[in-house]
């Protein structure tokens, strides 16, 4: 069983920053493939950003590529999206993921992010 909590959203300027984190619980955290979703009012949720459990591989949506970062620390349990160059249209709640091979079966509770044009 692994829970996952989520921190670091809030309001934000178009072209600002804000870094997310998602803290993890138990000790299988490291095995685990970790995602960034979200979901914007009136649509569905949509893929962001991924990492493998090392941290080797990482992956993202196009609409975010070159300006979010995705990155994690095993030692602490917990995964991190740097999101630079924010637009408004990145506006969203955003769910961190955890699950073997891509398949993610524990979910977080979500953290709203809001950028202002």
């Amino acid at each position: 069983q692994v829970q996952l909590v989520e921190s670091g959203g809030g309001l934000v300027q178009a072209g600002g920053s804000l870094r997310l984190s998602c803290a993890a619980s138990g000790r299988t955290f490291s095995s685990y493939a970790m995602g960034w979703y979200r979901q914007a009012p009136g649509k569905e949720r949509e893929f962001v950003a991924s990492i493998s459990w090392s941290g080797t591989n990482t992956y993202y949506a196009d609409s975010v590529k070159g300006r979010f970062t995705i990155s994690r620390d095993n030692a602490k349990n917990t995964v991190y999206l740097q999101m630079d160059s924010l637009k408004p249209e990145d506006t969203a709640v955003y769910y961190c993921a955890a699950g073997l091979d891509y398949l993610y079966e524990y979910w977080g509770q979500g953290t709203q992010v809001t950028v202002s044009s």
